[in-house]
C-alpha cells in the first residue's frame, strides 16, 4: 500500500510511504531539508510501522510543535488506520 500525506507546519510538502505487512518498504519526502529527510527515510526503511511511530512521534523542530519525523509518524498512523 502506498500512502501520500501532506504535512503541516514543516518545510516538507509531501510524504509518500509504502507499507507491506506493517513494515515500511519505502519512504520519500518531497521538499524539506534534503539530507535530514533522506536520512530519516533510510533509517525507517525495513522498520515496523509501530516501532517507527513510537520513535518519531513528538519530535519537535525549532519550537514548531512538530517536525518532519513527527509528521512521518502522523502519516504512518493515518496509513495504518485507513
Amino acid at each position: 500500500m502506498i500512502h501520500t500525506y501532506i504535512p503541516r507546519s514543516v518545510c516538507s510538502r509531501m510524504i509518500q510511504i509504502e507499507i507491506e505487512d506493517d513494515v515500511i518498504v519505502d519512504c520519500k519526502f518531497i521538499g524539506g531539508c534534503s539530507g535530514n529527510t533522506q536520512g530519516v527515510s533510510a533509517l525507517v526503511k525495513g522498520m515496523d510501522v509501530y516501532d517507527a511511530i513510537d520513535k518519531l512521534k513528538g519530535i519537535d523542530c525549532g519550537g514548531r510543535g512538530t517536525s518532519c519525523p513527527d509528521q512521518l509518524a502522523l502519516a504512518l498512523e493515518e496509513a495504518v488506520n485507513s
